[in-house]
């Protein structure tokens, strides 16, 4: 879908020789984590207990007012779970990126091609040099830091919101 679809419509937005650009490859991380966080989302908006949208029927309450304020603040933490499950998936995604960044080791610019960190390790893992390795290990442990850094991130966030005790 990437290659068909979406980097030839980003070649003709922007006017480009070739459309494998950062651009390409974050539309179709986009597509692919959405699935994922509405699903999990929707999972988590349905297990709210149908007596608070009752009691705010009984109310009075229009069916947007309830939804925005009682259902929805309900299953934030779902919701909050559901954005790290897309996230953890977009940073993880590989070989769909491979195909529509351009896979080209430079410096990074929206509207050219690119070659991500996971990309990296994929790609030159098989015929690395030992010291090549070491920096491969390297990007990994780079990885696995950003991807600390944003599960803390969410737990202080779901934390502070009062969802999580201890």
């Amino acid at each position: 879908m990437g290659l068909v679809f979406v980097v030839p419509f980003v070649q003709r937005v922007f006017n480009l020789s070739s459309g494998l650009t950062m651009v390409s490859a974050v539309i179709v991380l986009i597509i692919m984590t959405l699935p994922t966080i509405i699903s999990v989302s929707e999972t988590s908006i349905n297990s709210v207990d149908k007596s608070y949208l009752e009691a705010a029927y009984s109310l009075g309450v229009r069916k947007e007012y309830a939804l925005f304020t009682i259902i929805i603040p309900a299953a934030k933490s779902g919701i909050m779970a559901a954005v790290q499950l897309g996230i953890g998936r977009a940073i993880g995604e590989t070989m769909a990126v491979i195909m529509v960044a351009g896979n080209i080791p430079q410096m990074p610019s929206m509207l050219k091609p690119v070659r991500f960190l996971t990309t990296a390790i994929v790609t030159e893992m098989s015929y690395a040099t030992e010291q090549t390795r070491g920096v491969l290990i390297g990007i990994g442990l780079v990885l696995f830091v950003f991807i600390f850094i944003i599960n803390s991130v969410f737990r202080f966030l779901i934390k502070k919101a009062g969802m999580i005790h201890g």
